[in-house]
């Protein structure tokens, strides 16, 4: 079965998934994460994304972003992907391919997801045992928003600015959303429909959604469809 184009509309915020090939690791030592995230600001200013939250794991990473036209979110994958698996298969010696197929990536609602998938994306070391707090791994951007550092790749979402008046009161607005955790059901809805295609939303949304394109954002209901009612006259 052929598979649906990816879901990329501008202005929406998209949730974007890339994993090593194999699930074998894409980044050996602090100097390759800290190349690909200069790889990510440099393409994510050239093509017009905004990256609204990111973590760098050992075999994949995670981004939440908001593309500014059409073709800006495939052009700065592409851009990323090519010059990263360039820059590690010389640095490590290596030929081939470095990535899982393509990268996988849906938009989301953002009223009714975007802070959960933030707060997702930031737990994602801690779910991995990799550390005890979403603080302590230094390749998120999480530290940004809790203060600690000033990082050039994130743009804040407009529901992060109205999480609270002043600086203080977002950080601490946002620790707090982290500390609760995401639970586990909205963690599987996230996951699902970024690697799946489907957009994720209301179904209100869903229906103004799919009233602008013409591939299908959600999947079909299960069943047979119903029959048109032949005229009695």
């Amino acid at each position: 079965m052929a598979r649906l184009p990816r879901l990329t509309l501008p202005g929406y915020p998209h949730h974007v998934i890339q994993r090593g090939n194999n699930r074998q690791p894409i980044f050996a030592d602090p100097q390759d994460f800290e190349t690909m995230l200069d790889f990510l600001g440099d393409a994510a200013q050239k093509f017009g994304v905004a990256v609204h939250a990111y973590v760098l794991m050992d075999n994949h990473f995670h981004l939440l972003v908001t593309p500014a036209g059409s073709d800006a979110l495939p052009g700065m994958m592409q851009a990323v992907g090519r010059s990263y698996v360039r820059y590690f298969n010389q640095r490590h010696g290596r030929t081939g391919t470095l990535w899982e197929g393509r990268y996988r990536s849906t938009l989301i609602q953002a009223e009714s997801h975007l802070l959960a998938c933030m707060a997702y994306i930031d737990l994602n070391p801690v779910r991995a045992g990799l550390v005890a707090r979403a603080a302590d791994w230094p390749w998120s951007s999480h530290a940004h928003y809790l203060g600690l550092r000033n990082d050039r790749l994130v743009t804040p979402h407009a529901l992060f600015w109205a999480m609270g008046n002043t600086p203080f009161a977002r950080e601490a607005a946002y620790a707090e959303l982290v500390q609760r955790g995401v639970p586990a059901e909205e963690q599987g809805r996230l996951t699902d429909a970024a690697l799946r295609g489907w957009a994720l939303g209301e179904p209100a949304f869903l229906e103004a959604l799919q009233k602008k394109i013409e591939r299908r954002v959600s999947r079909a209901k299960a069943g047979r469809p119903a029959s048109t009612p032949k005229n009695s006259g």
